[in-house]
């Protein structure tokens, strides 16, 4: 295997902002942010979504006004007549 052509790998925590759960892991991504977590020094990326957090993987159902906005559609365009 050629030592030259594989992307360098750092130790990486995403942290997700909703919950503050952390994902430790390795990746090529690098960020100014740097946290010492077990003696280890990760680069820190902060997201909004993560599989903690969106509902697809939680199971939560959130609400939407979907009547208000058919509503708000419908008069915005209608037909005058």
């Amino acid at each position: 295997m050629k030592a030259e052509i594989h992307p360098k790998s750092f130790p990486v925590c995403f942290r997700d902002v909703s919950t503050g759960r952390n994902f430790l892991t390795y990746s090529t991504l690098k960020s100014d942010r740097k946290e010492t977590i077990d003696n280890v020094e990760y680069f820190v990326h902060i997201r909004d979504v993560t599989s903690d957090s969106h509902p697809a993987y939680t199971g939560e159902k959130r609400f939407v006004d979907a009547a208000g906005r058919v509503e708000k559609f419908q008069s915005k365009f209608s037909r005058r007549r």
